[in-house]
């Protein structure tokens, strides 16, 4: 029977395929001729489809995103023959869709993929770059000689890059791909045509960007039609999106980079949008359209630790994910971390997070423009110097000094360098794994920076523009000491974006990733330590409380964290407080993982609750105890 209904996160959305099919006729045949061609209208939904479980266990596959839509369109894609690599890529596009506000054509991302016919790993790099023109001041105001303010920052075309997203897709489906992109583009497509339910996370997300938004005229017009907040339970439609994937599928990547789209994407950032009645102060980029033309998404080898005898396999510069994940484990190899203590295994957790992260923000660039000494952050040596520092029953203060990886180890060698601050990133990046009947595997992280971006919407093509050059350092350091994270034209700013996987004996054990900003690290790293050192299940480890410490004074954390540890910790020296970085859900990451159990089996996980829970799918469901 159809009904009317608000529903939770993923609840209702309009499904591609399948059974969701059924629903996708019964809201066309009821949508206004109004509707449908416009950006943002919003109506009830009349819907068909299951909830989003966080949990699933089965055969053939398996898929878990932050979204419904998103996990379903992987499903379909396997169930009809595609691979990891496609389903991926596919599920992707659906996000840009239905979490616009965090992924999309405007943005860029990391991909690790495990080949199971070679037994490698294979990583993309689709992060976005600066303008050729772009030096290491951009972002100091001639005017006062300090860095601008952080908001006035990100609203702006300054902070855009060049989009990464569709040169990577085009990439990784060359390299290891079974299905074209024009394909893959058809869910996401027919999701932005009939659009999908709203919820209270798109609502909340809008809610909080809804004065700048309104300040930038395509946003508004996408966003908040008629100069209103999407009504929860409505149905949300892009059919400028949809065009445009249309257009991407008809005419291929280079048409994005070198045609129309670029030489739009060029003038929204030298001259943004602005209603002229508004006050804001929205600064022009620098892109020019040979910065899209110039544009290379790269293969780059991962960086790998062993753990526990397993080796676990990161995105290497210019993403640090894998460089602090991979220290701090190697970290943890040398310090106590005893199942039957949490305690104990949660502070050695935290101080070897602190050392790894003072390392990150020395050493940690686009490898392009600074040498990064990838192979010594991540050797068992340095590891054993830095854990030396780690007393087991005090912690440190912040902010620690970075440490020498130069292949010359002593035991216990005190750093007379000065710390390094932990520059600031938005929340708003996504995680999907998925996997496959033939043992492929990919971790897919993606993001457009901040919530909602810089705010700037591509005229007539319903998408947002990142802001990942604030990602770099705001200014060169006052003492002098060397920065590699700079401005410069071309470069690629830092980012943390971990997508993780541990392969044990040549094989894929377990998968994952979270967004999050500078605590990605973190939450993949503890996610790591539930599961593997106190031997939680995947479900449990990613549904524990969760805290990050980023070499600051202060280690933040989420309430049930504080309730479980907070006094065992302050006893420890600890400085633990509420974490409120990213708004007042305090919340740490939104966790997606796999985990293949043998025999064809595969667990698929998200997060029950945060940011109201995501999606987890199997092509094949077990049946029985798990």
């Amino acid at each position: 029977m159809l009904k009317c209904l608000s529903s939770p996160r993923g609840a209702a959305r309009l499904l591609p395929w399948g059974a969701g099919a059924v629903a996708l006729t019964l809201v066309a045949s009821l949508a206004t001729p109004f509707a449908a061609a416009t950006p943002g209208y919003a109506q009830p939904v009349i819907a068909l489809g299951p909830r989003a479980e966080p949990t699933a266990v089965g055969y053939g596959g398996a898929a878990s995103t932050v979204d419904l839509d998103a996990s379903r369109t992987a499903i379909g894609v396997l169930e009809r023959g595609g691979n990891a690599m496609d389903a991926a890529v596919a599920a992707s596009a659906t996000l840009g869709v239905t979490e616009p506000y965090v992924a999309g054509l405007g943005g860029g991302g990391f991909l690790l993929y495990y080949d199971a016919k070679s037994h490698r790993v294979h990583t993309y790099d689709g992060r976005e770059t600066a303008p050729r023109t772009m030096g290491e001041k951009a972002f100091v105001d001639p005017a006062t000689g300090r860095p601008l303010p952080f908001p006035e920052a990100v609203t702006s075309g300054l902070s855009v890059g060049v989009p990464g997203t569709p040169a990577q897709w085009d990439r990784m489906l060359r390299e290891f791909g079974t299905r074209p992109l024009p394909e893959l583009l058809r869910p996401a497509i027919d999701v932005a045509e009939r659009g999908f339910t709203v919820d209270q996370e798109f609502r909340d997300q809008t809610q909080a960007n809804a004065d700048r938004f309104r300040d930038i005229v395509p946003t508004r017009k996408l966003f908040l039609p008629g100069g209103e907040l999407p009504v929860v339970g409505s149905t949300f439609r892009n059919p400028e999106l949809a065009a445009t994937y249309r257009a991407l599928a008809q005419n291929g990547v280079g048409w994005f980079y070198r045609g129309r789209p670029a030489r739009e994407i060029v003038d929204t950032v030298r001259r943004p949008p602005v209603d002229p009645a508004s006050k804001r102060v929205v600064r022009p980029g620098l892109m020019g359209t040979d910065d899209l033309a110039r544009y290379r998404a790269l293969s780059r080898d991962p960086a790998h630790v062993t753990y526990r005898g397993a080796r676990v396999y990161g995105m290497a510069p210019p993403s640090s994910g894998a460089t602090t994940v991979g220290e701090a484990l190697n970290i943890m190899e040398n310090v106590p971390v005893p199942r039957a203590d949490p305690v104990q295994a949660t502070h050695s957790y935290l101080e070897a997070s602190r050392l790894a992260f003072a390392d990150r923000g020395r050493y940690v660039g686009d490898p392009a423009y600074t040498d990064v000494p990838v192979r010594e952050l991540l050797s068992t040596g340095f590891a054993k110097e830095r854990a030396c520092l780690v007393d087991p029953a005090r912690a440190a203060s912040s902010p620690v000094p970075p440490g020498s990886p130069d292949g010359d180890y002593q035991k216990c060698e005190p750093s007379r360098r000065p710390g390094t601050p932990t520059t600031y990133e938005g929340p708003q990046t996504t995680n999907l794994v998925v996997s496959d009947k033939h043992g492929n595997v990919a971790v897919y992280t993606v993001t457009i920076e901040q919530v909602g971006g810089s705010a700037l919407t591509v005229p007539g093509r319903g998408f947002l523009l990142n802001n990942e050059l604030t990602d770099f350092s705001p200014a060169p350091p006052a003492d002098g000491s060397p920065d590699p994270n700079l401005p410069a034209g071309g470069k690629r700013p830092r980012s943390s974006m971990a997508p993780t996987l541990v392969v044990r004996h040549g094989r894929p054990v377990l998968a994952l990733g979270s967004p999050g900003g500078s605590t990605i690290p973190t939450t993949v790293l503890q996610i790591l330590m539930n599961r593997l050192d106190l031997g939680m299940d995947l479900p449990a480890a990613v549904a524990a409380p969760r805290a990050t410490q980023r070499n600051t004074p202060v280690t933040y954390a989420e309430q049930e964290f504080i309730d479980q540890y907070g006094a065992a910790l302050k006893e420890r020296g600890h400085t633990v407080q509420l974490f409120l970085e990213h708004g007042p859900a305090a919340v740490i990451g939104a966790a997606t993982g796999l985990e293949l159990l043998g025999g064809g089996r595969v667990q698929a996980v998200a997060e029950p609750v945060r940011r109201h829970g995501g999606s987890a799918l199997v092509v094949r469901p077990a049946t029985g105890p798990h």
